[in-house]
């Protein structure tokens, strides 16, 4: 949050005029007072007054100073993210608890903060206690001061968000490792990183802090492990955790327990009576903030926004179904720039919750909460606690999640059938055919918590477990696909719907867009669903508007190029001059699936004569060869060297897995063609592109 003040620098001279016949009446009581004795009683009453007065303010002030609170220069990370921190001693909170090992994690989706859960509990084998860390609650810097326990253990779970970006909470750690004068001597480390391989800056996070603790003077304990979202990342963590345990058994002469150690985080209390002003009810982070709503909107305090319009783009006879939503942000003064992102907080399916507590043999409407056995820690809930059975498992865990192998592990003890123990067992083993028979019968099959209650009928879990064990639900983004400069009060959406069969016959579809699709605003039906802005520095226009812009955004890939379409030519109606903005753009079908077809074709049209916008398009079902946008960029490769040439910036949304790979090669060969440069000069032209911001990407898998 930004508060400026603003003087106005304006003085005020009060003159106060005195009649002359009011003069010389003061004059002669001044002469009477002089006759009567320089001062009287009243002077003196009125003199003690006076000094007893600024006696008081003085000490006043002495009190006001001496409570100031010294408040920490917000850093632009902070500024960026709404995060700031609550500046915890990292040395004093592992002493004042006992702890000898602490795990930070950089954490985007959820998925480091569930592996560093994860691997504090299995710390207890070790006869080691651990802490969980979010880097964003610590004073960082205090990290230096942790060799002043002995055989001191630090992990770090950092995963990569965007382009190579640290996470919402590790910004402020990254920029802390970068810091040349950063001294962590004596720090014992080990590294694993989280990312994923379809993005050009694989891993980075994991790498380069793992390198910048051993050039900060840090000592490897184990060797980097890296996690692939885009394969195995649970086997990933499995290897990389079995690497690292041995490790530090080496190191500190450790032996693991071979006892069933039934380690849990938390106990449950339910609660026969309590007024509903005091339970959460789908809240993030405050109490009753959905029914009060006060900024700053961020993760912890999204802004309950109606949603206004809600319409398929596709058409009815079309295979694939796309939504453009609206959302009403004129209540919350939310401020957004084209290319931001707008996360949404998603709930779960109903008769999925209802199935599942009919399963597991729970009232939803009871109250509980789960609290933290460990009274030093600085979570004291695993969700927003008191809240219902219906609350959590609509807001607050992720039911649809395939299920790790952690979580079958411990599902494991309540099966009573012992032939479907034995089977949930091999499934979390270290073996080759459990880990392939996990990847199979899981991870393939896409099996949620209620598929696995439903394939393994003897497995009755207590819901407390359960809510312990579950990922927490995490919020979608989606690239914004409006201007401020064109709608100030309102944030447009687009996003596909995702829908599909998995490998074992059963129904599934997004958690987000499944949601979405169920709610049509109409004048009978409101809706609110709740929002926040997250500022996507790394897809920015450029500051001149006169610089041409290349945007390449087949399918929804098109919803930030929409944002910049429309700014530019909001710039243009204002009457100054904007440089050229070429889209390719490209989908399935021209009468079916073309997104914001009559749109795109009115700006065209509309500066036809000036050429500032044009549209390129591939229909890749249209025609009996399929032709796809890296293929047109191929056609117009003249165009676009000619632009690249003039200084145009270059951009790319939409998946990463191929896209986004086949347009950068595509881009490398269209300035090698037409910029008659050898392979290694083209690459290193795109590589000074991307250094300068002149190629950004918004990509995703």
């Amino acid at each position: 949050a930004e508060v400026s003040t603003q003087s106005t620098g304006e003085s005020v001279v009060i003159n106060h005029s005195i009649p002359d016949d009011e003069m010389s009446l003061s004059a002669a009581a001044a002469v009477a007072a002089e006759e009567e004795g320089m001062f009287n009683v009243a002077d003196i009453v009125v003199f003690v007054l006076f000094v007893l007065g600024l006696v008081g303010f003085y000490l006043y002030k002495m009190y006001q100073e001496s409570n100031v609170v010294q408040i920490k220069p917000i850093s632009l990370a902070q500024l960026k993210t709404g995060i700031v921190e609550s500046g915890l001693d990292v040395l004093q909170r592992m002493q004042e608890s006992g702890k000898r090992m602490v795990v930070f994690y950089g954490s985007q989706t959820g998925t480091a903060e569930e592996f560093t859960t994860r691997l504090c509990k299995e710390a207890r084998y070790y006869g080691i206690t651990a802490m969980c860390a979010d880097p964003v609650e610590y004073d960082i810097e205090t990290l230096s001061k942790l060799k002043e326990i002995d055989d001191h253990i630090a992990v770090f779970l950092m995963a990569t968000y965007g382009e190579g970006e640290p996470t919402d909470n590790a910004i402020q750690f990254n920029e802390f490792m970068r810091n040349e004068e950063t001294d962590l001597s004596g720090l014992n480390y080990a590294v694993f990183g989280l990312g994923n391989s379809t993005y050009e800056y694989y891993n980075k996070m994991g790498k380069d802090t793992d390198e910048l603790l051993e050039k900060r003077g840090g000592t490897r304990l184990s060797a980097l492990g890296m996690g692939d979202d885009d394969g195995n990342i649970e086997d990933d963590y499995m290897n990389w955790r079995e690497a690292f345990w041995s490790d530090v058994c080496t190191k500190f002469n450790l032996v693991k327990s071979e006892d069933n150690l039934n380690i849990r985080n938390y106990k449950i209390v339910e609660h026969d009576s309590m007024h509903s002003s005091s339970i959460f009810a789908g809240e993030m982070g405050y109490l009753g903030s959905y029914s009060s709503q006060r900024p700053p909107y961020d993760s912890k305090n999204p802004f309950m926004a109606k949603l206004t319009v809600n319409q398929n783009l596709c058409t009815e006879d079309s295979d694939r179904v796309v939504f453009h939503c609206e959302v009403d942000v004129s209540k919350a003064k939310m401020k957004y720039e084209a290319g931001d992102h707008v996360a949404i907080y998603p709930e779960n399916n109903p008769k999925m919750v209802k199935d599942l507590a009919e399963r597991l043999d729970v009232e939803l409407d009871t109250v509980f909460s789960l609290d933290c056995i460990d009274e030093f820690t600085s979570k004291k809930h695993p969700f927003p606690c008191p809240t219902t059975y219906r609350t959590a498992l609509t807001h607050y865990v992720d039911i649809n999640t395939p299920i790790r192998t952690n979580v079958l592990r411990d599902l494991a003890q309540y099966a009573s059938d012992e032939n479907e123990k034995e089977f949930l067992n091999k499934l979390t083993s270290n073996t080759v055919e459990g880990k392939n028979q996990y990847n199979n019968w899981v991870v393939k099959d896409q099996r949620h918590l209620l598929q696995i209650l439903e394939d393994c009928p003897s497995l009755q879990p207590p819901i407390d477990h359960v809510l312990e064990l579950l990922p927490r639900l995490q919020a979608r983004y989606y690239s914004i696909a409006s201007s401020p400069k064109e709608y100030p009060k309102s944030i447009h959406v687009c996003a596909a719907l995702v829908k599909y069969t998995t490998s074992s016959g059963r129904p599934a579809e997004g958690v987000c867009t499944g949601w979405l699709q169920k709610m049509v605003p109409s004048e009978m039906d409101e809706y609110s669903i709740p929002v926040f802005v997250r500022r996507n520095q790394g897809f920015r226009l450029p500051r001149r508007a006169i610089t041409p812009i290349i945007m390449i955004g087949p399918g929804t890939g098109l919803a930030p190029f929409r944002g910049f379409i429309q700014h530019r030519a909001a710039l243009k109606r204002e009457g100054k001059e904007v440089g050229e903005n070429v889209l390719f753009f490209g989908c399935r079908h021209q009468d079916k699936d073309f997104l914001y077809s009559d749109e795109l074709y009115q700006y065209a049209d509309e500066y036809a004569d000036e050429g500032t916008i044009q549209l390129y398009t591939a229909f890749s079902r249209d025609t009996e060869k399929k032709v796809y946008v890296q293929h047109i960029m191929e056609d117009n490769g003249h165009v676009i060297w000619e632009l690249l040439e003039q200084g145009a910036h270059f951009y790319v949304c939409g998946d990463a897995r191929h896209m986004a790979r086949d347009v950068h090669q595509q881009l490398i060969d269209i300035i090698q063609l037409h910029g008659k440069r050898e392979r290694k000069e083209a690459e290193a032209y795109v590589i000074s592109m991307e250094n300068s911001f002149r190629y950004q990407k918004d990509v995703w898998s």
